[in-house]
């Protein structure tokens, strides 16, 4: 018999003044594994976490750890039992304190073994010469390892991280994103990690949640939720998106780029035809038949450069397109700068688009 998973969470519930802040909510969560829950701002996410800390108690549903019940309508476990581990984006380390008093902090037993446990603990974050300074005398990095040092030494099962490296600028971030991650690896914790940067959550996570409106629309593997989106807006989330109109008749869609299959959806429906602007192409010759054609890239269409920015390692560049007068996005890898005005074939990559129902004019 499989064990069960470290944190599961059913059908939680959340309502502030009558209103449904989380709903529904259930995901799980196994050894060593880590979920981000993903979304933007006021979706729910941190609701959803202080419920599974016990800081915050569910109108409905039920968490447990480890097979155990912890809180539902006949349990409540206070937060200091439920051996779950709390990293925020303010690191709250205590001022008065050495990084060893705040590591050592609410721990118990002999001070001997509480003091070789905090010099093991800083041994992994990399933070052993600096056991005797002070908060105040270390980065926002190294602050970032102490608080991790300090939520692992209760040896928590599980470890709920809110946002937890957006203080620390872009050069540091992802190093020490990496650090951390490995870190609680090898310790085999349970990780659920709230963010609202999809960057974040593709490079850390084994599984996301994607939120929205208080509910999670969507589970999966990064490359999967990314590569099959469960709608439009999903899509829209990871990245830039060009959204091409079109109606159905009889199965088929009809664009400037030819016809799409469009199975499933009644004649006369408006749909919404979604591609990414790394899968624009432009093909330079005016026949639309570029050097390396493939039966995906269907049919060319002709738009016009409206304007063209170089991103360091790629540039993009915005078309307007002559069969509708829509909108387009193209990213091409390193420099290509058209001056606007300029008229170029694009063709897409049909195996790369996504067909939802229409969200109105966009």
């Amino acid at each position: 018999m499989s064990a069960p998973p470290r944190l599961e969470v059913r059908n939680l519930t959340r309502l502030f003044d009558g209103r449904k802040v989380v709903e529904d909510v259930s995901l799980s969560i196994g050894q060593g594994q880590v979920t981000c829950l993903l979304g933007p701002s006021g979706c729910g996410k941190s609701t959803t976490l202080r419920m599974i800390a016990g800081v915050d108690t569910q109108d409905a549903g039920e968490i447990r750890v480890e097979g155990r019940p912890i809180c539902n309508d006949e349990v409540r476990v206070p937060p200091e039992e439920r051996r779950i581990g709390l990293m925020f984006q303010d690191f709250a380390l205590f001022p008065h304190l050495s990084v060893a008093g705040n590591v050592a902090f609410g721990l118990k037993g002999p001070k001997a073994a509480i003091r070789q446990q905090v010099e093991t603990l800083l041994h992994k974050v990399g933070m052993s010469r600096h056991i005797d300074r002070f908060p105040h005398e270390l980065s926002g990095g190294e602050q970032q390892r102490v608080a991790l040092a300090r939520a692992l030494a209760p040896k928590p099962s599980i470890m709920l991280m809110d946002e937890p490296f957006s203080g620390l600028d872009d050069r540091l971030r992802d190093e020490i994103r990496d650090e951390t991650l490995a870190v609680l690896k090898a310790e085999g914790t349970a990780v659920l990690l709230v963010t609202h940067e999809p960057a974040e959550a593709m490079r850390m996570a084994d599984e996301i949640a994607l939120m929205r409106n208080g509910r999670i629309v969507q589970r999966g593997a990064p490359y999967n939720i990314y590569n099959a989106p469960a709608d439009r807006e999903a899509a829209a989330f990871f990245s830039d998106i060009n959204v091409i109109r079109g109606k159905v008749n009889g199965a088929l869609t009809e664009t400037a780029f030819g016809q799409f299959l469009a199975p499933g959806f009644a004649d006369g429906t408006e749909v919404d035809i979604v591609i990414r602007p790394q899968h624009l192409k432009i093909d330079f010759d005016r026949h639309g038949r570029g050097p390396n054609p493939t039966p995906q890239d269907g049919t060319p269409a002709r738009g016009v450069v409206e304007r063209a920015r170089f991103m360091g390692s790629e540039s993009l560049v915005e078309f307007r397109m002559d069969f509708d007068g829509s909108a387009l996005k193209a990213i091409v890898p390193s420099v290509f700068l058209p001056k606007p005005g300029t008229p170029l074939w694009l063709m897409i990559r049909r195996d790369r688009c996504f067909v939802f129902p229409s969200l109105g004019a966009t």
